[in-house]
């Protein structure tokens, strides 16, 4: 045997330390991660991760080893599952907050729409309970006073043509609506406005074809 072909003591014994060099490295780096793994693990206790039900025999078929296809590998996998368990709870938990919160303004927009309805109604009430020695008509005005004695009653005559002999104090001018309500004097051009919105809304659905969509064309025009 020639002498490049031959391997010395010496080489041998470099070569053999390499090797031990590179194993305590590759085993010291796995070390590293599992204690990284170890350090994160809290996050897997706190957040259970559930992995797939495994099986010797998917679809029937028998594998030659169930240990290489199932098991779990680097420890740090669970703490990435685990992360996104987390991750994905407090996303549904904050998209459950933002919808409650549409809600809950919802909810005091209808309460507040509620507590109006309910004053108005009442408001309409004792309106109609007020006297009057005419037949009230919708679409007139009519002037409300009040007598010494405590009565209400309504007038056709404004404060203005009684002038300064006005015999009782003046409580305010209301308008009688087509559908008996009431409103008071300084909201009967905003009321007019709407009801005339309506009123060309449903002309102009009732002349279109059953089949179209809403027409909105030309109400604000």
């Amino acid at each position: 045997m020639r002498g490049t072909d031959r391997v010395s003591g010496t080489d041998r014994v470099v070569t053999r330390e390499a090797r031990k060099a590179r194993k305590a490295k590759q085993k010291l780096f796995g070390k590293e991660r599992i204690m990284a793994a170890e350090e994160r693990m809290p996050l897997v206790e706190k957040k259970r991760v559930t992995l797939v039900e495994s099986s010797s025999a998917p679809s029937g078929l028998e594998l030659v080893s169930s240990y290489q296809t199932n098991r779990v590998g680097d420890p740090m996998n669970l703490v990435a599952l685990a992360e996104q368990v987390q991750k994905g709870d407090e996303f549904v938990k904050a998209n459950a907050c933002n919808k409650l919160t549409v809600i809950a303004d919802q909810i005091r927009y209808l309460q507040e729409q509620a507590r109006k309805a309910l004053e108005e109604a009442k408001r309409d009430s004792e309106l109609h309970h007020a006297a009057c020695n005419i037949v009230k008509k919708p679409g007139n005005i009519y002037y409300l006073y009040q007598r010494p004695s405590g009565q209400k009653y309504f007038s056709i005559i404004s404060p203005k043509e009684w002038g300064p002999s006005s015999p009782h104090p003046f409580l305010g001018t209301f308008k009688l609506q087509h559908d008996m309500s009431w409103t008071p004097f300084d909201e009967v051009e905003k009321r007019d406005a709407e009801l005339a919105i309506m009123d060309k809304l449903v002309s102009q659905q009732t002349a279109l074809p059953t089949y179209t969509g809403p027409n909105f064309k030309g109400l604000t025009e």
